[in-house]
């Protein structure tokens, strides 16, 4: 072997023990920086020669998550526990130990001054290197103590030992409590706290400990890696649709005495979730968010599956919306027989009527159409979309079940089924997705939960739109399905909801839920899926509720709860209404007041800094004079008669008259213009008075 080639040998192998030794120093440096976990790192021995210092790891302070406005919908609560080291503190400063006993016993009650006094003297006595003072002690409570005598000093003189904690608390309660989540030691995490650990984590600290009295104390305060607080998760939840969701939610699981239920509301654009919740039956016949239905519960769909089918159909060119069919109440499939909820079925109407009223024809259509050739149309529910997951930031999303001819469980009458919603599984957010994508033209979209990523006022990550398919079926399908879903409501089982504000298309479902020996039973699920405005989508909407038990069909049961959350969003979202100052003359400067309790109105004026004149004498109600300049005329009530409360706004009229012992019934909206009892006449306690109110 020649000189140059051993020098190349030897480059090589220097060169490779090089490249290890440095990527151990990266691997350790990571791990110390980025580990949750530092290994115990031994620094000194006892006098035992066993080791008695480490280096343990700070937890970073969690970030919070956010509702879309800004308020806390998850946040992290310090808390400190308080130890005294007895064996640093001096003869002399202990003098002062029982003033110090005082001051305990005015924040920590649990024990008297003497009390204190004889805990820490005792613990003086015992050379106590860690005497407990009080577990989980608020920040607020820990200012207070570490000016207490002796323990104001510093750690070497006065033995004051802090350790950190966080609790995490959900300051809106129960509100989209299975959505946002959970992390805790031995669990797997769960919901948002689970999918955006990595941001909400932030950076573990560095700081040395010593093994005393049977635990680890702090060697001091200081750290040797302050930790780095984790980022805040700004979601696209909206609280006060949110709250109207889960409380509608409850009430009608509650009217129902149902098993659990569902509700989502998206942007039909963007795909951000404004609302989600998702109610369980405890065993104490209460409601409660312990599961995320809507993310994880897959279940036959029933008849808002139909949606899918109908599409199919006019894709694949094998019917027209205008086709008539003979819907006679009975489908026969070898010698299992689809009957229609309708009795007697609905006779020779269009395939759009069919489809408006729910006819189980759609099973025969199916049938008729595929028989020859079934896996073209798995194929094509799938082209939509409905194979797949939707690939959620959050765990728990399960497959959806669309099964292909010849797979086990496939038989002569499964086209027929599927047709229908049965014999096909779901989550109620993936029969959600595929909705979105007809009121989106054909933009099937993936479900977000979180718009960005945020530490402090820095945006680390921002959350666009994530496109799945950029176009589910033809423009022309499009436009048909969209006529049968308005119809659905304008004529068909959804008539009942509609709105006098927006146009509602949607579909309602009825579908039998599998028991225990994998049959259908005798519990039903009832749902409505839509979007609205109809003719300008900007909202799509699910609600599921699974064992109603006195209702079984959707528009009675799920879709009063689409429609009141619909109506809310329309009514707090100023996209749907005209801007009033732009299209209208400002007729007066001075604003119209009404008749009611003066507190309130001169509340209101003042905090709109309006200049008025109060003549009111201190009595409770006022009228005002809307002349030129404001004027607040006292009201004078006689308890024993009938007032006049003509003018005044319901609240205020409500008010006053259940107070003098009338009951009050109410026609009508806006305030009071006619009132049945005669103003001045002898009021009689209990006796009715029927109030006319208009805008």
């Amino acid at each position: 072997m020649d000189d140059k080639k051993q020098i190349l040998i030897k480059s090589y192998v220097m060169y490779i023990i090089t490249a290890l030794v440095m990527l151990a120093v990266v691997v350790r440096v990571v791990n110390i920086q980025y580990g949750d976990i530092v290994p115990d790192a031994p620094m000194a021995p006892d006098s035992t020669g066993q080791v008695s210092i480490k280096v343990d790891s700070i937890p970073a302070m969690r970030g919070r998550i956010l509702a879309v406005d800004g308020s806390d919908l998850v946040t992290s609560i310090p808390l400190y526990d308080l130890h005294i080291d007895m064996t640093v503190i001096s003869n002399e400063l202990f003098k002062e130990v029982d003033s110090l006993a005082w001051n305990l016993a005015q924040v920590f009650p649990e024990k008297n001054k003497t009390q204190w006094e004889q805990y820490l003297r005792s613990g003086r006595a015992n050379k106590s290197r860690y005497l407990l003072i009080k577990h989980n002690v608020k920040y607020t409570t820990l200012k207070k103590v570490e000016k207490f005598p002796i323990l104001r000093e510093s750690q070497y003189k006065g033995g004051f030992i802090v350790e950190d904690d966080q609790v995490r608390q959900m300051p809106n309660g129960m509100l989209a409590k299975r959505t946002l989540g959970y992390k805790r030691y031995g669990a797997r995490p769960v919901g948002l706290e689970g999918g955006f650990d990595d941001y909400l984590s932030g950076e573990v600290g560095l700081r040395t400990k010593q093994w005393v009295s049977g635990s680890w104390k702090p060697v001091t305060a200081d750290y040797l890696k302050d930790p780095v607080p984790g980022a805040d998760v700004i979601t696209s939840i909206d609280i006060d649709i949110q709250e109207v969701a889960e409380n509608e939610l409850r009430y009608q699981l509650e009217t129902q005495n149902a098993v659990h239920g569902s509700v989502v509301l998206m942007e039909v654009e963007t795909g951000f979730v404004k609302a989600i919740a998702n109610l369980t039956k405890g065993q104490d016949g209460g409601y409660y968010e312990t599961y995320n239905h809507a993310v994880g519960t897959k279940s036959d769909p029933g008849s808002t599956f139909k949606l899918a089918s109908l599409m199919a159909l006019l894709e694949d060119g094998k019917v027209d919306i205008t086709d008539e069919i003979n819907a006679s109440g009975e489908y026969h499939f070898y010698d299992n027989t689809i009957e229609d909820s309708h009795h007697g079925g609905y006779g020779k109407i269009s395939i759009q009527r069919a489809f408006e009223v729910s006819s189980n024809v759609f099973s025969k259509i199916v049938y008729d159409a595929y028989q020859m050739d079934a896996q073209a149309y798995v194929n094509r529910l799938k082209s939509f979309g409905l194979g797949d997951t939707l690939g959620l930031d959050i765990a728990g999303e399960p497959f959806p079940k669309i099964k292909n001819r010849g797979e086990d469980g496939w038989s002569g009458i499964t086209l027929a089924w599927m047709a229908i919603g049965y014999e096909v599984e779901l989550t109620p957010l993936q029969i959600l997705a595929f909705y979105n994508a007809v009121a989106n033209d054909g933009e099937l979209i993936k479900p977000q939960f979180v718009k960005e990523v945020r530490r402090g006022n820095e945006t680390i990550k921002k959350f666009e739109k994530v496109v799945l398919e950029e176009k589910i079926c033809s423009d022309e399908t499009l436009e048909k399905v969209k006529i049968c879903l308005e119809g659905v409501v304008e004529r068909g089982t959804g008539q009942m909801l509609q709105s006098a504000n927006f146009k509602i298309a949607g579909k309602t479902g009825t579908a039998k839920l599998v028991n225990s020996n994998q049959g259908y039973g005798d519990d039903y699920q009832a749902s409505f899926v839509g979007y609205f405005p109809a003719d300008d989508p900007k909202y799509s909407c699910i609600v599921n509720i699974a064992g109603p038990t006195k209702q079984i069909y959707g528009a009675q049961v799920s879709g009063t709860v689409f429609t009141a959350i619909a109506d809310k969003v329309y009514s707090t979202s100023l996209q749907y209404h005209e801007n009033y100052n732009l299209t209208h003359d400002r007729v007066a400067s001075v604003p119209d007041v009404k008749y009611g309790s003066a507190m309130e109105t001169s509340t209101a004026l003042s905090y709109l800094d309006l200049d008025y004149s109060d003549q009111s004498q201190g009595q409770e109600w006022l009228n005002a004079n809307n002349a030129a300049s404001l004027q607040m005329i006292p009201q004078k009530i006689d308890a024993k008669k009938v007032p006049d409360v003509k003018g005044m706004p319901l609240n205020d009229a409500v008010y006053l008259l259940e107070n003098l012992g009338l009951r009050v019934k109410i026609e009508g909206h806006g305030k009071v213009v006619a009132q049945s009892q005669t103003p001045g006449s002898v009021l009689q306690e209990g006796t009715q008075i029927k109030l006319v109110l208009q805008q």
